[in-house]
């Protein structure tokens, strides 16, 4: 996590709330593909539906009991949030992806320095954040504690969030200033955020770790594992990843 490394990231809108499974389950259903409109050359992205894979039928109820509507979706890989993106993207003709590492870390930070978003007290955090402390073990409904100065929610706890790089754990120190993104080999992927699990340290803006991409399995911790979606500002990098 240090020393600091300054970056400069191109300008993104970014999902005001975790992706709940209200909207998660339309993508694992696919019911309204059919209804995927017609798209002219003004739109960022123009894809067929039927060329984007499905998500895994689920072994186990993927929620675990803690709750769907109008909480976050969990335990899915993070080629299924990629997957998902690009459902999104094809469905509305909007181009979204999963956050790099520092784009994320941007938007939780909010324009500060501090450990968190509203400052370096943890005991502010129960205003912020569900994490081990107040969550009674469980996620919960997205949106019911108080944003950051971006009015962006659930940013240091509730479930920790994929972002699109793969996880180097000196990545920042040998990266390229100038839209950093880590998309060369490695086994692990990013997380970034706190979760209903986590304890202060891990919900700090800094905090990183990592996890194997494959399948989701409650044991490794994918019962605490979500994302959010990004938009650019332009349509410069409008490719699927």
């Amino acid at each position: 996590e240090g020393p600091i490394h300054k970056v400069k990231i191109e300008a993104f809108w970014m999902a005001k709330y975790e992706t709940t499974w209200d909207l998660y389950h339309l993508f694992m259903e696919r019911k309204i593909d059919k209804k995927q409109p017609k798209f002219d050359s003004k739109n960022e992205v123009n894809i067929d539906v039927d060329g984007i894979s499905g998500a895994t039928t689920p072994y186990v109820e993927m929620s675990f009991g803690m709750g769907i509507d109008g909480y976050p979706a969990i335990s899915m890989t993070q080629l299924g949030a990629k997957k998902f993106c690009q459902w999104l993207s094809s469905m509305t003709g909007n181009f979204y992806r999963l956050p790099t590492e520092a784009e994320w870390e941007y938007a939780c930070r909010a324009g500060t320095a501090t450990a968190y978003s509203f400052g370096d007290d943890p005991k502010l955090l129960d205003d912020y954040a569900w994490y081990k402390n107040n969550s009674n073990e469980s996620y919960q409904k997205v949106g019911k504690k108080k944003p950051n100065s971006w009015g962006l929610y659930d940013m240091h706890g509730n479930v920790s969030e994929w972002c699109n790089d793969i996880y180097n754990d000196d990545f920042y120190g040998k990266s390229s200033s100038d839209n950093p993104k880590n998309d060369g080999a490695g086994d692990e992927r990013v997380l970034r955020g706190g979760n209903w699990d986590s304890d202060e340290g891990m919900c700090r803006s800094s905090a990183r770790f990592s996890e194997a991409p494959g399948l989701a399995d409650v044991c490794f911790g994918y019962d605490a594992y979500g994302f959010r979606c990004v938009r650019l500002l332009t349509d410069g990098e409008a490719t699927l990843q």
